[in-house]
Order: structure tokens, then sequence, then C-alpha cells
């Protein structure tokens, strides 16, 4: 309370980050790194449920106080500051692998039947044309072009198309009556 009224008084805000005194030791990173490392790993282990993200969480956040060891050094709790930091970083990795996770449900494929015995025989009878006569009958009959379109594509004759167009129809007509006839004979 004493704080908030310091502050609404015109007071300055307290230091988030209090710093120590010039007259206590120097504190090592080393010295640091090895005294704390093994407790935040067990509490970070406890919050995610596996050690490997404990470690690494827990290593990240004493590369980052690492990088900035001269201001660090100087709080008075620079263990409160590094553990906030492994805390920060495994709450944001939890947010992430969340939004990961809705992210793929949502990508999730929808199982489909094979093909149907007539599709098979259509794309068969399809893929034994001529390209040109295949490529007109799938541009008029799966495409919707009409003939007039087909023939500037192609750059060919209108009377060329209708030709193309008659003899894939042809060989598709015999195609799909022989497999017909195949089926019923088995």
């Amino acid at each position: 309370m004493s704080v908030t009224r310091d502050v609404r008084a015109g007071g300055a805000p307290p230091d988030p980050h209090p710093v120590r005194t010039s007259d206590e030791p120097e504190l090592t990173f080393d010295d640091f790194y090895h005294a704390h490392f093994r407790g935040l790993v067990v509490q970070l282990r406890a919050y995610t449920g596996d050690v490997g993200q404990a470690q690494d969480l827990v290593q990240e956040a004493f590369c980052r106080a690492f990088a900035r060891w001269d201001q660090v050094s100087r709080y008075d709790d620079p263990l409160a500051w590094t553990r906030r930091v492994a805390w920060n970083l495994a709450h944001n990795r939890w947010r992430r692998l969340r939004t990961a996770r809705s992210w793929l449900v949502r990508q999730r494929e929808i199982h489909v039947a094979g093909p149907n015995p007539d599709r098979v025989a259509l794309e068969a009878a399809l893929a034994a044309l001529p390209t040109k006569q295949r490529r007109a009958v799938i541009l008029h009959y799966l495409a919707d072009l009409p003939i007039a379109e087909i023939a500037a594509q192609e750059r060919v004759a209108e009377g060329t198309v209708k030709s193309w167009l008659h003899r894939g129809r042809a060989s598709l007509a015999a195609s799909l009556r022989e497999t017909t006839e195949e089926a019923q004979d088995v």
C-alpha cells in the first residue's frame, strides 16, 4: 500500500529489479549457474512434465542472464529474474504448442472413399486417347469450354476440334463398352 501511496503522491515507482550495494562480494556467473541450474530444472520439470524441455528452458534462461550478466548480477535476487525468464519461456512455448495443435486439428485430412469402378474405367479410357483428343474431350466436357474457345486455345480450326471430339467420343465409347462387357463376364 505504501508503494501505491508514494506513486500517487508523485513519488517514483519502485525499481522492479533492486540493485545490490557495492560492498557485497561479486557474484560470478559460473558460481550462480552451478548453484541454481539443477533447482530450476526440477521446478520446470514439474511444470512441463518433460526433463529435456525443462533443461532447454532453463538453459535458455541462463543464456539470457549471461548476456545481461553485468546488470543481472547487481539485482538483489538474480535467481528470481532467471526463474521468471524460464517460466515465461515455458509459458510461451506452451502457448505456441497450443496454437500449433489447434491449427493441426483444423488441417486434418478428410478421408474420401476411393474412386468407384466407373471412374477408374473412364480414367483408363481417357489415358488411352491420343493427347489432342484427350485434351479436347476434357476441355469440352469437364471444363465446359465451347468448341470455338478450344479452337482458339489450341490454335486450330473449329472443324479440327470437332473431329478430335468425334474421334475421342468414339474411342471412349468403345473402351467403356469393352470394360462393361468384361465386368459382366466376371
